[in-house]
């Protein structure tokens, strides 16, 4: 059972990082305004502002900035601000047990997919796929806003066809623990010591700007490497196309052939990724996945 964090209380401080690329600080826009309606203040770290060529900063000023996140006693979560590129370049730097040590919400998507896996397996923590504060352009989805409540109590999150349409590939119910988020990313750390560990766990994967043929490609290293044949379920998420050649169908038909041969359940069309609204869900905790009755039931990630 993995580590989840301490809920946030109204009046706490996040830490606002970034540990990939560049941001532009007017990105932020009324996201700032939208945390101080969820009643939180914020500190910004040096690397929201920070520029060196394609990353916010130098690895050592990126990690830096996170780590004395972690260990401020008056942070009480640690929201990553962009994504892009860079945290894989300082994944085998960053220190797990001073996070283990120092347990608490830490929140992103995309490249911090990168990060996510790592926590959950070096520091035994609980960790939270969520929307940036840098996108999307404008205010959030009004649901995407919702599911930042889950961070000040402890929600079950039920997803079901009333939130999007769901769409069975291989029926079946499994439970395990949620682990995934983005393909690229996954991918990039298979055959290193930080490839993720899918065993008997529920698969999440989600994608942007991918061609059908990389996502094809991408696929095709996740069978190579059994991670599709020792995974216990997978949870299709968006995956949104670069133009208008293929469609999100075409791609199921993609992962419907990679999936079949192992019969394990699988149900596509979640609202998780690079898309709106983007549903946050905490990841390392078990879930239920029922690919007959089109529902994802997912344990409260915070304590």
């Amino acid at each position: 059972m993995k580590i989840r964090p301490a809920r946030l209380q109204h009046g706490d401080t996040v830490g606002l990082v970034n540990l990939s690329s560049p941001l532009n600080i007017e990105s932020l826009g009324d996201k700032l305004a939208f945390l101080e309606e969820l009643g939180l203040k914020y500190k910004l770290g040096n690397t929201v502002q920070a520029y060196e060529g394609y990353l916010a900063g130098s690895d050592e000023e990126r990690i830096k900035d996170f780590h004395q996140m972690i260990v401020d006693p008056e942070v009480k979560a640690v929201f990553l601000v962009k994504g892009g590129y860079g945290i894989s370049r300082i994944i085998d730097k960053i220190s797990y047990p001073l996070i283990e040590d120092n347990p608490k919400i830490i929140w992103g998507f995309s490249d911090v997919t990168t990060l996510h896996t790592q926590v959950n397996e070096f520091a035994n923590l609980v960790t939270f796929h969520g929307p940036m504060l840098s996108s999307p352009k404008g205010e959030l989805d009004p649901l995407s806003k919702k599911m930042f409540q889950q961070l000040f109590q402890p929600i079950e999150i039920q997803y079901t066809e009333s939130i999007s349409p769901l769409t069975t590939i291989i029926p079946g119910a499994v439970r395990g623990e949620l682990t995934g988020g983005n393909l690229n990313r996954i991918v990039s750390t298979l055959g290193t010591k930080f490839e993720i560990d899918v065993r008997n766990k529920i698969l999440l994967l989600e994608d942007l700007g991918e061609t059908i043929e990389q996502i094809d490609l991408m696929l095709n290293q996740l069978r190579l490497s059994r991670k599709l044949e020792l995974a216990a379920g997978f949870v299709i998420a968006d995956f949104n196309m670069p133009d208008d050649t293929y469609s999100y169908e075409d791609v199921l038909k993609v992962i419907e052939g990679y999936l079949k041969p192992f019969n394990k359940p699988a149900v596509a069309g979640f609202k998780i990724g690079h898309c709106e609204p983007n549903i946050a869900i905490p990841l390392g905790v078990d879930v239920l996945l029922d690919a007959d009755e089109k529902t994802l039931s997912i344990l409260p990630g915070v304590e």
